[in-house]
């Protein structure tokens, strides 16, 4: 049976059908023609400062805009921005690229918060801009590569390499869990 009459097969079955035309349009785009399509890794970009990163989205429960209202915690390093009630839930919210060391975020149109889907340690990171979904197939992962500035080496777990772009890979887990984040009172 020929390609073409495999998919007219399928033509009362559109769920169906569309699962097959999009296996085949990822054979093709990976170049294997025919057997099992490569690995796709997902996640959600976002940028801090001038440069971009990406985390699992497994790490993201939800990208939110920066609510109006937060309360300032008294007591609290410059880089928790405040707690803000978002839904009947206390979230509270941290400037990334303060935490980090390279500067305060500037409050934009774009800026976003990332919030982590950590089971014990809420957290809303505050970002320059969410980029939305990323989608890299496993022989574009690397566990190289360029210095930041912003100074999170110590959270990146790999990159991305498309073409000249790298995304290194931002593990916001291993970020709220560490010693230097869950210090947040002032010395």
């Amino acid at each position: 049976m020929s390609e073409s009459a495999e998919l007219a097969a399928l033509v009362k079955q559109p769920f169906e059908l569309l699962a097959e035309m999009e296996r085949r349009s990822r054979q093709a785009l990976s170049g294997l023609g025919s057997g099992t399509a490569p690995e796709e890794w997902v996640g959600v970009g976002f940028r801090i400062g001038e440069e971009h990163f990406v985390s699992g989205r497994d790490q993201v429960r939800e990208v939110l805009m920066l609510p109006d209202g937060m309360t300032r915690v008294p007591g609290s390093k410059r880089w928790m921005l405040g707690i803000a009630n978002l839904r009947g839930h206390l979230l509270p919210l941290i400037d990334v690229k303060l935490l980090l060391g390279s500067g305060r975020t500037t409050l934009r149109r774009t800026t976003r918060v990332i919030s982590v889907n950590h089971r014990e340690v809420p957290a809303g990171l505050v970002v320059d801009e969410v980029l939305g979904f990323r989608r890299f197939m496993d022989h574009e992962y690397t566990d190289s590569w360029p210095e930041t500035s912003v100074r999170c080496d110590r959270f990146l777990t790999g990159a991305y390499q498309r073409g000249e772009d790298t995304w290194p890979i931002f593990n916001l887990f291993d970020l709220v869990e560490s010693n230097f984040f869950l210090q947040a009172a002032a010395e």
